[in-house]
């Protein structure tokens, strides 16, 4: 998905020193991903058996014409002009009203000055950021930006660029940047998941598969980092499943 490179960029910018060595790991891993999910599937009853045939037809190559590549340019360029101008601008809209609206001084209404915990944002956001805290970032700017990617992920984005990053480390950063690009993807490419597969149950079903999957890479990836640099603490529990999950 090409709306994931601007999370990819803002993450190694950020927290990296813009090493390219970020979008080449977060390569390599979804690589990886793609063969160990195929592994493990293939072993569970749904997906037993052989294999089905499997025949695709290739259209013939050719060298592009410079119309082709401008009228893709344009297509692609247009689409996300228009998402730009609506779903993210509206979002982000949505993002710094929330975070701006909530109990400040023990009144409710809206200032500049509203702490986000207290905000209408941050307390529907604290309810689901326990949730994340084994992966490193249960922090409620992280939950709001991994929540608003469901919608687009570019959205992760443009929820930093409104609230900042709460002070995340840059192994809870690389975290935080395999969970959004592992996790479902967003409303309109679950809709076409849905079309495609022409069945409710198996839709929710691989969303379901994909959220996991993502969640476990990212604590093995976190627990394991708290480990190796002996910043464990309480995370040694968190460690030892991350051990086990790797075993199973």
């Amino acid at each position: 998905c090409g709306a994931k490179l601007p999370v990819i960029a803002l993450i190694a910018a950020a927290f990296f020193d813009n090493s390219p060595l970020v979008a080449v790991g977060a390569y390599f891993i979804g690589m990886a991903a793609i063969v160990i999910s195929g592994i493990m599937l293939k072993k569970t009853r749904p997906f037993m058996g052989d294999p089905a045939p499997f025949v695709m037809e290739l259209p013939p190559y050719h060298m592009p014409t410079i119309v082709n590549i401008l009228r893709v340019m344009w297509e692609r360029g247009w689409s996300f002009i228009k998402k730009a101008g609506t779903i993210i601008l509206i979002s982000s809209i949505v993002i710094w009203a929330g975070s701006t609206i909530g109990w400040s001084d023990g009144t409710f209404g809206w200032s500049a000055d509203t702490p986000l915990e207290t905000s209408i944002l941050g307390y529907f956001a604290t309810g689901a950021a326990w949730l994340f805290a084994p992966l490193g970032f249960g922090n409620v700017k992280a939950t709001v930006a991994t929540l608003m990617g469901l919608v687009a992920k570019e959205e992760v984005a443009a929820v930093f660029g409104v609230l900042g990053f709460g002070g995340m480390s840059a192994l809870s950063a690389f975290s935080f940047l395999i969970f959004n690009l592992l996790c479902a993807p967003c409303f309109a490419a679950m809709g076409a998941i849905k079309r495609e597969m022409n069945s409710a149950r198996w839709t929710a079903f691989a969303i379901s598969y994909q959220c996991g999957f993502a969640y476990a890479v990212s604590l093995v990836i976190y627990q394991l980092g708290m480990l190796f640099t002996g910043n464990y603490g309480w995370h040694i529990a968190g460690g030892v499943v991350a051990i086990l999950i790797i075993c199973a």
